[in-house]
């Protein structure tokens, strides 16, 4: 027998079928208007974020972590570009970029934490810049006298160049402003290479040729925190039994059990590396030996001398030439010294597309710098006599900006591992 059938009775077959749990969706009709949900890939659906995701930074694991020597060669391409300029306004902006891609891409590891360190010693350089300028004088002659110290009478032979007192005017004092800034920068370049690069990580990225000292820097710093942590400790207990922690007395009561308990790990340390095979290597033939060594030592000597030639301003000429010449001269001595390593490395890092980006922006950056440097130099380097107020140059300006491609391109931290 069949059930009676009313007018709504698709309605109510619909509402007892959503009542015993069934999950049915009604099938949207061409002119409805209604948005698309979760489950659709509309905005904010799965196909907008896998389209998002795509273009935009993955999280950072073991496998796609960022290499530590792109970090390195995109703070020194921004050291580089400092060292082209004394504009205040570009070493700020310079420091701006370098403290961003810190904010955006650090993480809360203890070597993270040294940048603040790096700012505060930059800051104190200035300071101590402008100081030795008030007291010790400057070569740079001014006309807007600030105010005079007390001179001391120096000898002849030793008055070439220095006093000590004397007239204080605001150009000399702005030209150490420059000359301070300039060396801050370079100090905060350096201390954001610290802040994102892992040390150990890259140490075990060194040539093998290299890898003896790279063990040892590593041992160094696994060392380090363990004394700091033992002062912390030694200084704990004798504060809970009442004895002081400051004085000669008790740094000489702490300091040798600390030195006992660095030796005691020293041994450990170097027992179980000879169990493991550190310091075994391969017998190579003497003129092998010999080329390595000829050619590590003149790609050196050329990597001073190309360097030397970026950082001085008649030199950029031939800078690039001989750092690449320099270069290529210690690879190759370092690619014929691992012949003697017998050892293997596990799981080492890749050097992705995204490290050549993170590594190309930095360059990008100092070669531009380099350029306008040749093209306009009253821009990047600000007169003081007479005084003027320096400008910024938009292009310069802009090309520093390239240098916070990192922040936006380099895998980001987990959100427990960030700051």
């Amino acid at each position: 027998m069949t059930p009676p059938t009313t007018p709504d009775g698709p309605a109510l077959r619909a509402t007892r079928t959503a009542g015993a749990g069934t999950a049915r969706t009604r099938r949207p009709a061409p002119g409805d208007l209604t948005p698309a949900g979760p489950g659709r890939a509309g905005a904010g659906g799965p196909g907008f974020r896998a389209s998002y995701e795509k273009i935009s930074a993955p999280r950072a694991r073991r496998g796609n972590a960022l290499h530590a020597g792109a970090w390195w060669l995109w703070a020194l391409g921004l050291a580089t570009a400092a060292s082209r300029t004394t504009n205040p306004l570009l070493l700020g902006l310079i420091t701006g970029v370098a403290g961003y891609v810190v904010a955006a891409r650090r993480t809360a590891a203890p070597w993270a934490r040294s940048y603040s360190a790096f700012l505060k010693l930059g800051l104190f350089v200035i300071g101590l810049r402008l100081l030795f300028s008030v007291l010790l004088g400057s070569p740079i002659p001014g006309a807007h006298l600030l105010f005079t110290l007390p001179e001391a009478p120096l000898p002849d032979w030793a008055a070439q160049g220095i006093r000590i007192g004397g007239r204080v005017t605001a150009e000399q004092l702005v030209f150490a402003f420059y000359d301070g800034a300039k060396l801050a920068t370079l100090l905060v370049c350096v201390g954001a290479a610290n802040a994102l690069a892992n040390p150990a990580r890259l140490l075990k990225s060194l040539p093998a040729a290299l890898y003896e000292a790279g063990v040892a820097v590593v041992v160094a710093m696994t060392f380090a925190p363990n004394m700091v942590a033992d002062v912390a400790r030694l200084r704990t207990a004798r504060r809970l039994r009442g004895r002081p922690t400051g004085g000669v007395k008790a740094v000489l009561q702490i300091g040798l059990p600390v030195l006992e308990g660095a030796l005691e790990r020293s041994v450990a340390v170097a027992a179980s590396m000879d169990a493991r095979g550190y310091g075994r290597s391969a017998q190579v033939p003497p003129a092998v030996r010999h080329t390595t060594n000829v050619l590590t030592l003149g790609g050196l000597l050329g990597m001073c001398a190309g360097t030397y030639g970026l950082l001085a301003a008649e030199g950029a000429a031939y800078g690039l030439p001989v750092l690449v010449i320099g270069l290529g001269l210690a690879l190759a001595g370092l690619r014929l010294g691992g012949r003697r390593s017998i050892r293997t490395r596990y799981r080492p890092d890749r050097w992705g597309w995204r490290a050549w980006v993170v590594a190309g922006s930095g360059a990008a950056v100092a070669a531009v710098l380099i350029r306008a440097g040749t093209l306009d130099p009253a821009a990047l380097q600000p007169g003081v006599v007479p005084l003027v107020a320096p400008t910024l140059p938009l292009w310069p300006a802009a090309a520093i900006l390239i240098g916070l491609v990192p922040a936006f391109a380099a895998p980001v931290p987990p959100k427990e591992a960030s700051q």
